[in-house]
């Protein structure tokens, strides 16, 4: 099995019959694209932020209500 699986044989309608479609878009968004491979800042900071309090939550389903997942969010590290 290679790259792509059972999936990119030609002629069964795997991923290789979705390369155009990628394509198509990155093509589309050329400015988008050359702008995140190119400029320096990032969304590294916010996306882990996010991550951090998307754990948080999903640790906390089940035990307490939403004033004791706010003092985690808050005082976690």
């Amino acid at each position: 099995m290679g790259v792509g699986g059972a999936g990119a044989r030609a002629g069964d309608g795997g991923a290789v019959t979705h390369l155009p479609t990628l394509a198509g878009g990155i093509d589309r968004d050329r400015d988008a694209v050359i702008a995140g491979l190119t400029l320096p800042w990032n969304s590294g900071v916010v996306e882990g932020h996010g991550n951090r309090i998307k754990m948080l939550k999903r640790q906390m389903f089940g035990r307490a209500g939403f004033s004791l997942l706010r003092k985690r969010v808050l005082l976690a590290p």
